[in-house]
């Protein structure tokens, strides 16, 4: 962690390296706290968790922490020495290596991946049922993927007036398990051109650039991805639809209900407590008022059958190195203080 405030007193050396100190943020000190109690509370009922579950949580518990293993780091111009924490590097939910790997992967897309094009941001969500199904199979999570792209990708080469053969566009999407609150909520966060590269009568591609997505086309898009979907996994004996309703089958979830897994899945997804003297209600939830006024985030958005296509966020070619090495503020950001307050560590630098 770099401090701001190095800046200010020495304006003419570099930052000052500041350790980050797991255990002093909200989500390392939760973890602590209640993942022994957790444990406690499911074996006592006779149910235990996969290895990779309980291994990501200790691996948390570790990481950061000098007592857990350390580098000592020296400098050859000033003899300087830090100690530098190893990390668990886990994809789960640690913040700190999350981050790091946010970073380097946007760096990669920027430096060496995307071309020096106009991208746009296509965000889906997929209703509760379909949710369960990509967290506990993600074989069929992949092959759902592949049908939301062609979608869009045939949606944007036919509206720039060409077909497959002639025309092509690209994207990279990026697989999101997690909501707002913490909750089990696999979406898809797909970067596609915005527009298409054109074959000519030289031989060359030219690029060009479409105008912004309109409610009217997200809505008909939007429905022919859940049409398409739910013909997909029909067809895998996964989903049965009739005309009041679709559900998934039994092939579509684990035949043992009861499974620890399952049951926390299920819980997450849908927002209830699954443990404990309050198991199956309602989470209680704090949210912002949206804005009444009408905008790009509002009106650009198809909502069809619980399937929601979002394409508000776009970034001319200009805007990608601001854009995508801006810091985000995370659940790790955040330190409690002795009056049991929230405030980001840096607020007071």
């Amino acid at each position: 962690m770099l401090a701001p405030k190095a800046h200010q007193e020495r304006p003419n050396s570099a930052a000052i390296y500041v350790r980050h100190r797991p255990e002093t943020t909200l989500l390392y000190q939760i973890v602590q706290e209640y993942w022994p109690e957790f444990q406690a509370e499911l074996a006592s009922q006779g149910k235990y968790l996969p290895v990779y579950v309980t291994k990501e949580f200790d691996e948390f518990l570790k990481c950061g922490r000098l007592e857990f293993g350390f580098l000592r780091v020296r400098c050859e111009a000033c003899h300087d020495e830090k100690l530098v924490a190893f990390s668990c590097k886990k994809r789960g939910f640690c913040c700190s290596c999350g981050a790091s790997r946010m970073i380097d992967s946007a760096a990669l897309l920027v430096d060496k991946i995307l071309p020096h094009q106009p991208m746009r941001q296509w965000v889906l969500t997929v209703p509760f049922p379909l949710r369960f199904l990509f967290a506990s199979q993600p074989a069929v999570m992949g092959k759902v993927l592949g049908i939301v792209y062609r979608a869009i990708a045939t949606h944007l080469i036919r509206k720039a007036g060409y077909t497959k053969a002639t025309a092509r566009t690209g994207a990279v999407t990026l697989i999101q398990c997690f909501g707002g609150a913490l909750n089990a909520h696999i979406h898809f966060h797909m970067l596609f051109l915005d527009g298409v590269y054109a074959d000519n009568k030289h031989g060359t591609s030219r690029f060009w650039r479409l105008k912004a997505p309109t409610g009217d086309e997200l809505t008909q898009l939007t429905h022919t991805i859940a049409h398409r979907v739910g013909r997909y996994l029909e067809r895998q004996g996964l989903l049965v639809r009739d005309t009041d309703q679709s559900y998934l089958t039994a092939d579509a979830v684990d035949a043992d209900n009861e499974t620890p897994m399952n049951h926390l899945l299920g819980s997450s997804i849908t927002y209830r407590i699954a443990m404990g003297p309050q198991q199956g209600r309602k989470v209680f939830t704090l949210q912002t008022l949206p804005d009444c006024e009408d905008d790009q985030f509002t009106s650009r958005v198809g909502n069809v059958a619980g399937f929601s296509l979002h394409a508000g966020v776009a970034a001319r070619a200009h805007e990608r190195d601001t854009k995508s090495r801006r810091p985000q503020a995370s659940w790790n950001d955040y330190a409690v203080t002795s009056q049991d307050q929230q405030c980001p560590p840096n607020a007071c630098l």
